[in-house]
């Protein structure tokens, strides 16, 4: 087995081309499950720079989780993970050491950077120095060491690494344990569509970032950045008439979005060249971005140094000396007041035939 990261993950058109996640087991109430939820059982390791490990913070977050699941942030700059071993050239996220030296990128440059960071914290179970020894330690066979990990500390295992099933379990499995529980983010009458925007918003938003960024021929990033402009252009569209992504309530669909958007012109727009579209210049995703912000708990999961640090720092191969872009203070941005509010009423009027925003755009232009 060689270890990887998304880096290596590269068609022959040099299109990039993530794999699927390897641990997808299920934590349920299923009297004969092997994981079944209870509180304190299980831990989350994380990155704040991490979009797919922020959608788990927040899920924890939203449901009001923070007392049953804990949580250990790791480093958003990327080591190796296997110093001792020259041969071994694989980086990845490791654990802060509050008594390390200040390092500098995998190739020698840029930082240097501090070996602990507010809010990362040491391996609390096995004092380890990477997430790649958790999943050695769990007995992985698929080498490549990504965060979210949702940890079992009973059967000292890896339960998931799959954050669109971390999510769902998050707010179905744990209600009897959650400080809101009857906040439903996969509402019945809302699942169809939320399938129905979730399966073009991954490939062409979530995914497409990376798409864009990490393609290594013209042919490729044409192509990712095509589909990224279509799919932007249409998120506008759709939340200029509903409040929420699938419809009139927040939903795992809009946690699954945010964690893009919220990196989008600070990281995205420069470092993986998707500048056909940005937030900042689309008032109706900027207001959709701010008012999610603004929920209770979420804030709190979106670290923008942190983010910064991790993309601009950690690929020396797209940003050799580690040079992190000042950008516009675009989280200062987000504690402005929003008019997602106004949403609901004026998608009613167009729903009567009377007006819709489209409409009022058109006539202010």
């Amino acid at each position: 087995m060689v270890a990887r990261t998304a880096l290596d993950e590269m068609g022959d058109d040099g299109s990039f081309k993530r794999k699927d996640a390897a641990w997808r087991n299920w934590i349920s109430r299923e009297e004969d499950a092997k994981f079944k939820p209870e509180a304190s059982r299980y831990h989350l390791f994380v990155a704040y720079a991490c979009p797919w490990a922020t959608r788990t913070l927040m899920t924890r977050a939203v449901k009001g989780l923070e007392d049953v699941i804990d949580v250990t942030v790791v480093m958003p700059v990327w080591k190796k993970t296997k110093p001792e071993d020259p041969d071994d050239k694989h980086t990845g996220w490791v654990f802060a050491d509050p008594n390390g030296e200040p390092y500098r990128n995998t190739i020698g440059l840029g930082g240097p950077f501090q070996p602990s960071l507010p809010g990362n914290e040491p391996d609390p179970f096995y004092n380890s120095y990477s997430v790649r020894e958790l999943y050695e330690r769990a007995g992985d066979t698929d080498g490549k060491y990504t965060v979210p990990v949702l940890w079992d500390k009973k059967t000292n295992t890896i339960v998931s690494n799959e954050s669109a099933d971390i999510i769902k379990m998050l707010n179905r499995e744990f209600n009897a344990f959650a400080k809101n529980p009857d906040l439903e983010l996969e509402p019945e009458d809302l699942r169809e569509t939320m399938e129905e925007v979730d399966s073009w918003i991954y490939p062409n938003i979530n995914n497409g970032v990376y798409r864009c960024g990490f393609a290594k021929s013209q042919e490729a990033y044409d192509k990712a950045i095509e589909d990224l402009t279509e799919a932007f252009d249409r998120l506008e569209n759709i939340l200029s008439e509903r409040r929420y992504i699938a419809g009139d309530k927040f939903t795992l669909s809009d946690i699954r979005l945010f964690v893009t958007l919220v990196r989008y012109d600070e990281v995205y727009h420069v470092y993986f060249k998707t500048n056909t579209r940005s937030i900042i210049e689309t008032p109706v995703l900027l207001n959709y971005v701010r008012e999610i912000y603004q929920m209770p708990g979420v804030k709190e999961t979106v670290n923008m140094e942190q983010i910064k640090m991790h993309y601009y720092c950690s690929h020396p191969d797209l940003n050799k000396f580690s040079v992190i872009p000042k950008g516009n203070n675009f989280e200062g941005l987000l504690k402005m007041p929003h008019n997602r509010d106004q949403i609901m009423m004026l998608s009613q009027k167009s729903l009567d035939g009377s007006w819709s925003m489209r409409e009022e755009k058109k006539d202010s232009q």
